[in-house]
């Protein structure tokens, strides 16, 4: 809403005019925020480019991203299932690669949990493995 005041600059007033409209300010459901709060988080992703995409300021992104970390704000099943990828740097054509075996582990750090799991662990069971050590640092 505005206002708009016609009138002198001795202070009296001779007309006031209410503008009424949106207020501007969206409410958006929690999925939303996690969304948003996730999209922000991709390696390459800045907060200041992703606020203006989705209509929202860049503290607002913040404050739901520690949501995010703390557990107070959950990814939804459907994103959290997507798969993410990191980009790979490479430093020297000379870096020795160790020998491939043939059951490789994955090895994830959340905070001071390491999860340890072999090549062909169920992507469900990582994933609740992720969430409950993430659960425990809260």
């Amino acid at each position: 809403m505005g206002v708009h005041l016609d009138g002198s600059w001795n202070g009296s007033v001779s007309r006031l005019e209410m503008i009424e409209g949106p207020s501007g300010r969206r409410q958006r459901t929690e999925a939303e925020r996690a969304r948003i709060a996730a999209e922000s988080l991709i390696p390459g992703m800045r907060v200041a480019d992703v606020a203006p995409k989705h209509g929202t300021t860049r503290w607002q992104i913040y404050n739901w991203r520690n949501k995010l970390r703390s557990g107070h704000l959950m990814v939804p099943e459907s994103l959290a299932s997507l798969p993410m990828f990191a980009e790979l740097m490479v430093e020297s054509d000379t870096a020795t690669v160790p020998p491939a075996r043939a059951l490789s582990e994955v090895e994830i750090v959340v905070g001071d949990v390491v999860i340890r799991a072999s090549a062909g662990a169920d992507e469900g069971q990582l994933t609740r493995a992720i969430r409950a050590a993430r659960a425990a640092m809260s």
